[in-house]
């Protein structure tokens, strides 16, 4: 497999600006240089988004790209709390059941049929 070619910033900058400043549309550049047509596109793009923060080179990455980043990670951390705060309020909801079950068993183990009025909710 071929590997990607890789251009430098000072490549980048200088093709978009001999693109532009030579009045030849954009494929025709793109072939004297050996690029395809969108690098220039989007190179062009890259230097309007960020200005002098484009292109950072090996390693580095754009600020959106870090912000996706950060938002990605706090997302999957508060799915974690939720997914946590689900299973405790499944897990209370659970002991609340047995809770009740187990009051109907002692009335029904003292002759009563669990109902009286003392044992009917938890406002009681």
């Amino acid at each position: 497999m071929a590997k990607r070619p890789q251009f430098t910033k000072e490549f980048k900058l200088e093709a978009v600006r001999l693109w532009k400043s030579s009045g030849k549309p954009a494929a025709a550049v793109a072939r004297e240089l050996g690029l395809r047509r969108n690098h220039l596109y989007k190179w062009q793009l890259e230097l309007e988004t960020h200005g002098d923060a484009a292109f950072p080179g090996k390693g580095g990455r754009a600020h959106s790209t870090d912000e996706l980043t950060r938002l990605r990670r706090e997302n999957a951390r508060l799915r974690e709390e939720r997914d946590i705060l689900k299973k405790a309020a499944v897990s209370s909801t659970d002991q609340g059941n047995t809770l009740w079950d187990t009051v109907e068993w002692e009335g029904d183990s003292d002759g009563t049929d669990g109902t009286s009025g003392h044992v009917c909710g938890p406002e009681s």
